[in-house]
C-alpha cells in the first residue's frame, strides 16, 4: 500500500538566500521525497518549505534539514516580523494517503526524538501534544526564542525530547506535530500603521472572538510601506479563505483603509480555491468535478 505524507518545515531565515538554498538542498534529489514548494519572506525573515513523499524518506530528509539550519541560523542575531522560537521553528506532518492517526503520531514523535538527539529541545503540539496546554502552537511559542530559557525552567514547559530545561544557545527549540492541512494566507491593507493591522488581526482571530479556525496577527511590510494581516487557517473547510477576506474588509472600513492584495504561503488545497470561486462568482450547484484539470487528473 502506497503511503504518502506531507511536511511543511518553517525555517527562521528569509533574507540570506544562500543559507536558504543550503537548507533546501536537503530535499533535492532525495529518493522518495518531492520538493513541492518553498518561499522566503524578508519581512517575516522566514522560509516555508513543502515536501511530500514516503514517510520514512520525508522524516530523514527533514532531520537533515533541521541539522543544517541549526548550523547556519543564529537566533541571537535574528530579527523578523514573524514569531519564532527556533532556527527550525516548526515541523508539522500532514497525512496525505493511507496513513492512520496512529502512524502519523508515531512518525512525528520519531522525528522529534531524532531532532532532540541533535541537541535541540523539541515540543510536541497539536495532535501530537503530550499535554493539553501544549496543543496550541501559540502557547508553546509564547515568549519566543528570547524568553524560552526562562520558560523552560518550569517543569510544565520541559521539552518532550532533547535537552529538557534549556534551549539550544543559537538554534532555540523546535515544535513538531501531526496536524490537519493548514492554509497560510495573508491579506495586505493600504496603511503603514501597524496598530491598525494588529487591531484587525485581534478582531478576526478566534481568541479575539472572531472566526473559529483563524489565527491572525498584524505585520509591517516596511519596504512596501503597508501592513498585513498574517493568518493561519487551521481548518479551511470550516473557516474559509473568502470568509476571512470579507471580515477583514468589514473591519478595515472602520479605520478608513482598504484591502490591496493578498499572499499565499506555500500550497493550498484545490477545494479551498473552489470554495472561493463558488462564493464570489455565485455559481449555483458548483462542484469540483467541473474543474477541467481535476477531471483530467482523476
Amino acid at each position: 500500500m502506497n503511503k504518502i505524507v506531507q511536511c511543511v518545515p518553517n525555517f527562521s531565515e528569509g533574507i540570506d538566500l544562500k543559507k536558504v538554498e543550503k537548507i533546501v538542498d536537503n530535499f533535492r534529489g532525495v529518493e522518495g521525497v518531492k520538493l513541492l514548494d518553498y518561499s522566503s519572506d524578508k519581512d517575516h525573515n522566514r522560509t516555508v518549505v513543502t515536501i511530500a513523499g514516503d514517510p520514512e524518506a520525508v522524516k530523514k530528509a527533514v532531520i537533515k534539514a533541521v541539522e543544517t539550519a541549526s548550523k547556519l541560523i543564529d537566533l541571537t542575531k535574528h530579527e523578523g516580523q514573524h514569531p519564532r522560537m527556533g532556527a527550525t521553528d516548526v515541523v508539522p506532518f500532514i497525512a496525505i494517503k493511507n496513513m492512520s492517526d496512529e502512524e502519523m503520531i508515531k512518525l512525528a514523535k520519531e522525528a522529534g526524538e531524532a531532532i532532540g538527539k541533535l541537541g535541540i529541545p523539541v515540543f510536541l503540539y497539536e495532535k501530537t501534544a503530550s499535554a493539553a496546554h501544549r496543543e496550541n502552537l501559540a502557547d508553546v511559542r509564547r515568549g519566543q526564542f528570547e524568553g524560552m530559557a526562562e520558560k523552560m525552567k518550569a517543569k510544565e514547559w520541559h521539552a518532550d525530547f532533547g535537552p529538557k530545561d534549556a534551549p539550544h544557545k543559537t538554534a532555540g527549540v523546535t515544535g513538531v506535530s501531526y496536524r490537519a492541512p493548514l492554509v497560510a494566507f495573508n491579506v495586505n491593507i493600504d496603511t503603514d500603521n501597524l496598530d491598525i493591522a494588529t487591531a484587525i488581526g485581534k478582531k478576526i482571530r478566534f481568541l479575539g472572538g472572531g472566526l473559529r479556525y483563524c489565527k491572525a496577527m498584524g505585520v509591517a511590510l516596511e519596504e512596501r510601506k503597508i501592513t498585513q494581516i498574517s493568518m493561519n487557517l487551521t481548518d479551511y473547510t470550516k473557516t474559509s479563505v473568502y470568509s476571512v477576506v470579507e471580515l477583514i474588509k468589514i473591519e478595515a472600513r472602520r479605520y478608513g483603509v482598504n484591502v490591496v492584495g493578498s499572499e499565499l504561503i506555500g500550497l493550498i488545497p484545490m477545494q479551498a480555491l473552489v470554495d472561493c470561486a463558488e462564493y464570489y462568482l455565485q455559481i449555483e450547484n458548483f462542484s469540483i468535478d467541473q474543474v477541467l484539470e481535476y477531471k483530467i487528473m482523476e
